[in-house]
């Protein structure tokens, strides 16, 4: 605050000198209320800054994102480009798909335009949406999100049947009457991003009907049943993949990396045959040998069902690629389903076309217990279906 003895110009006398002191002082009283005033709007400004980048960059406990990350957004145009998948063009109006899952969080941003054809809770009863574990939202949003994730197949006709309960887990029975349900309410595809082993004997009498069952059932009517060739690779594989993508004409996914190199998660095949460990297993021959394809299964970006976007590893999330390519071959080649020519042949031809469309690894030779027929490339898929 400037001092009354300011006055260096000779202004001695009282009176004047405290005019001059009054008028510093009124001076300086408003200079402090401009600091304080843009102290404030400083501090202020700064504080919603701040609560605006802890809710769109912090990633745990729970934060709602605003936004995915950008190594999210950057892997989810690799792996796109990896599978090959389309432009935006192509996303299977029409296409009735069937996710046999966790449920579905229909609350999520990157659903904001997603109608579901039909939803059914064989775990809690439960007549709306909803997913209490999360892996159902997850699967969902690679194959219909539209938002800033894009699915493979973002226009299909969404149907979605709770299997699983808040664990993750669930009863093979039910499993079965969830692809039953799928198959009584048009499934042109059944994508199953579970797996687990079958019944040690299941041909037993009175064993009940398992997932395989309705998987087959659900394939002799003309649908395309795709599922997890399941996670348990390296030291703790236990010889042949998931049950119920061990049926000779599920389509079994396996996984790859970013780079394209088998995911080490990703579960083996056996398609030489046993006798031992149960179940019996006979040799497979192509285009049945396990798994058929693999997709991507490293960090790949996914939805959360609390409203933020995550990175998953699992043949679950290559699983729904391989719905989605399955989905836009249906939309340029409507014959090729259940309700229009569909029948058990055309699945068959479709194997066969995934087979010969698939990329093998570096000098791979047929098929591999691991890679299968090789990497879904899905624009050479559509190509398999065209006229010579």
């Amino acid at each position: 605050m400037p001092s009354p003895e300011i006055a260096s110009d000779g202004v001695d006398s009282a009176s004047e000198a405290g005019v001059i002191v009054a008028s510093a002082s009124v001076t300086a009283g408003d200079d402090m209320r401009t600091i304080r005033r843009i102290v404030s709007f400083t501090l202020g400004i700064t504080m919603i800054l701040a609560a605006g980048y802890l809710v769109a960059v912090v990633m745990t406990d729970g934060a709602i994102l605003l936004r995915p990350s950008e190594l999210a957004l950057e892997r989810h145009s690799d792996y796109n480009d990896l599978v090959n998948v389309p432009g935006s063009g192509s996303t299977a109006p029409d296409v009735t798909v069937c996710i046999v899952d966790s449920g579905i969080s229909m609350e999520h941003s990157d659903f904001s335009e997603l109608q579901l054809a039909g939803w059914k809770d064989f775990v809690n009863n439960r007549a709306e949406p909803y997913d209490d574990h999360g892996h159902g939202t997850s699967m969902a949003g690679i194959l219909v999100a539209n938002g800033w994730m894009k699915g493979v197949a973002n226009d299909v006709d969404l149907l979605v049947a709770k299997a699983l309960g808040s664990n993750g887990s669930g009863d093979d029975g039910i499993v079965a009457e969830a692809i039953d349900w799928c198959v009584s309410n048009g499934a042109h595809i059944i994508s199953l991003s579970l797996g687990g082993a079958p019944d040690v004997l299941p041909f037993n009498l009175g064993s009940g009907r398992n997932s395989g069952d309705a998987s087959n059932d659900a394939i002799d009517a003309g649908i395309y049943v795709v599922a997890a060739a399941g996670n348990d690779g390296g030291a703790d594989d236990d010889g042949d993949v998931a049950h119920p993508s061990s049926e000779q004409q599920v389509i079994s996914v396996g996984g790859v990396t970013i780079s394209g190199t088998s995911w080490s998660g990703s579960s083996e095949g056996d398609n030489n045959g046993r006798i031992l460990p149960l179940p019996v297993l006979l040799p497979r021959g192509d285009p049945n040998q396990k798994p058929e394809i693999v997709a991507p299964a490293q960090a790949v970006p996914v939805l959360t069902k609390d409203g933020g976007w995550g990175l998953a590893d699992g043949t679950s999330a290559a699983t729904v690629y391989v719905t989605g390519a399955l989905a836009l071959l249906l939309q340029e080649n409507p014959t090729l389903r259940a309700d229009e020519a569909g029948s058990t042949d055309t699945v068959a031809t479709v194997k066969t076309w995934l087979m010969d469309s698939a990329v093998p690894e570096e000098n791979q030779n047929g098929h591999d217990d691991r890679y299968g027929y090789g990497m879904l490339d899905i624009q050479g898929l559509l190509a398999q279906a065209q006229p010579s």
